[in-house]
């Protein structure tokens, strides 16, 4: 498991004119390659109408399914130089389709590469890019004379609070990334003077969507 990685966590279209060529980039996350096969057909019957429809993708934590198609485009260059750009990038589990409606001009294999480029740079700016998280939800439970102190560790750490729970004593329920769980335990055992319980829950994944902490579906 990446402790973190960069996705698409929401799609985006995007498109640049070349030599009166237009090049539409569509943007999408996927989590395997039914996926992505799935919304590549979506993309040929939406722009059925035109010259070349050429994708790439990426599926795997490490990148594992790396697949591209130049559609009829002289080879090397569209599909290659479109996944260059979503490896370069370092994204995991996206997808880009860039639809050519021909402008009558022929851009050479330099133009193409640069157009096919910058139509899936274009498309990334539409769509919502974020750093994904492994986490693992942890319970602390203590007594009231502890809470600023603990308070002031999760704070330092930029630890997020899910739920906070006073009865007779208090418990927080927070959302830890994995990297930092063996170090924040260590620094609240001795913080507490080993009063606090902690307890781990469910491992997730996380992200920062607009400045708030959103736990994720996959």
């Amino acid at each position: 498991m990446l402790s973190k990685c960069n996705i698409v966590y929401r799609g985006g279209q995007g498109e640049i004119i070349e030599k009166k060529s237009r090049f539409i980039a569509t943007v999408r996350p996927v989590t395997n390659e039914e996926e992505a096969l799935k919304f590549i057909e979506e993309m040929k019957k939406r722009y059925w109408d035109a010259r070349h429809n050429c994708f790439a993708y990426v599926i795997g934590e490490r990148n594992e399914l790396a697949r591209f198609s130049d559609d009829g485009e002289p080879g090397g260059t569209a599909g290659k130089p479109m996944l260059d750009v979503l490896l370069g990038e370092e994204l995991h589990n996206t997808a880009v389709v860039v639809t050519r409606y021909f402008g009558g001009t022929l851009l050479g294999t330099g133009g193409l590469v640069r157009a096919y480029s910058g139509a899936v740079k274009a498309g990334l700016s539409a769509a919502v890019i974020t750093v994904r998280t492994a986490g693992v939800k942890l319970s602390i439970d203590a007594e009231y004379t502890m809470l600023g102190k603990i308070q002031y560790i999760l704070g330092e750490r930029k630890i997020t609070v899910l739920d906070s729970v006073y009865t007779d004593r208090v418990e927080l329920s927070c959302l830890v990334p994995v990297s930092e769980l063996g170090s924040l335990k260590a620094e609240l055992i001795e913080g507490t003077s080993g009063q606090a319980r902690l307890l781990e829950g469910d491992g997730c994944y996380f992200a920062d969507i607009d400045g708030e902490i959103k736990i994720l579906e996959k």
